[in-house]
Protein backbone atom coordinates (compact mmCIF):
# COMPACT_ATOMS: atom_id res chain seq x y z
CA UNK A 1 0.00 0.00 0.00
CA UNK A 2 1.16 3.55 -0.67
CA UNK A 3 1.71 5.82 2.33
CA UNK A 4 2.90 9.42 2.24
CA UNK A 5 5.40 10.06 5.01
CA UNK A 6 6.21 13.60 6.16
CA UNK A 7 9.17 14.19 8.46
CA UNK A 8 9.70 17.34 10.49
CA UNK A 9 12.56 19.17 12.24
CA UNK A 10 15.57 17.00 13.12
CA UNK A 11 13.98 13.89 11.57
CA UNK A 12 14.65 15.40 8.14
CA UNK A 13 18.44 15.44 8.60
CA UNK A 14 19.88 12.98 6.11
CA UNK A 15 16.43 11.72 5.14
CA UNK A 16 13.66 13.57 3.30
CA UNK A 17 10.86 16.07 3.89
CA UNK A 18 8.02 14.20 2.20
CA UNK A 19 7.98 10.93 0.32
CA UNK A 20 5.43 8.35 -0.85
CA UNK A 21 6.53 4.83 0.02
CA UNK A 22 5.23 1.28 -0.30
CA UNK A 23 4.47 -0.65 2.88
CA UNK A 24 2.79 -4.03 3.39
CA UNK A 25 -0.73 -4.33 4.80
CA UNK A 26 -0.68 -4.36 8.58
CA UNK A 27 2.09 -1.75 8.86
CA UNK A 28 1.93 0.35 12.03
CA UNK A 29 3.31 3.79 12.83
CA UNK A 30 6.03 2.04 14.86
CA UNK A 31 6.97 -0.08 11.82
CA UNK A 32 7.43 3.04 9.68
CA UNK A 33 9.51 4.75 12.38
CA UNK A 34 11.68 1.63 12.69
CA UNK A 35 12.15 1.41 8.92
CA UNK A 36 13.41 5.01 8.94
CA UNK A 37 15.72 4.35 11.93
CA UNK A 38 13.84 6.88 14.07
CA UNK A 39 14.21 5.95 17.76
CA UNK A 40 10.74 5.50 19.23
CA UNK A 41 11.92 7.28 22.37
CA UNK A 42 12.44 10.44 20.26
CA UNK A 43 8.99 10.43 18.64
CA UNK A 44 6.84 13.33 19.80
CA UNK A 45 3.78 14.01 17.70
CA UNK A 46 2.49 11.33 15.33
CA UNK A 47 -0.41 12.11 13.04
CA UNK A 48 -2.30 10.23 10.36
CA UNK A 49 -4.39 12.42 8.08
CA UNK A 50 -4.10 15.35 10.55
CA UNK A 51 -5.26 13.30 13.58
CA UNK A 52 -3.09 12.36 16.53
CA UNK A 53 -2.33 8.64 16.75
CA UNK A 54 -0.27 6.22 18.82
CA UNK A 55 2.62 3.99 17.74
CA UNK A 56 0.45 0.89 17.39
CA UNK A 57 -2.02 2.51 14.97
CA UNK A 58 -2.19 0.63 11.65
CA UNK A 59 -1.92 2.52 8.40
CA UNK A 60 -4.28 2.22 5.44
CA UNK A 61 -3.81 2.75 1.71
CA UNK A 62 -3.41 6.44 0.89
CA UNK A 63 -2.77 7.62 4.47
CA UNK A 64 -0.46 10.53 5.18
CA UNK A 65 1.75 9.98 8.22
CA UNK A 66 3.47 12.97 9.84
CA UNK A 67 6.25 12.39 12.37
CA UNK A 68 7.62 15.09 14.66
CA UNK A 69 10.44 14.68 17.18
CA UNK A 70 10.05 15.54 20.85
CA UNK A 71 10.29 19.26 21.39
CA UNK A 72 12.61 20.68 24.01
CA UNK A 73 12.80 23.99 25.72
CA UNK A 74 10.65 25.80 28.12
Amino acid sequence: MKITVKLFASFRAGRFDIETREYPLGTSVADVADSLHLPQSELGIMMINHRHVKLERLLEEGDTLALFPLLGGG
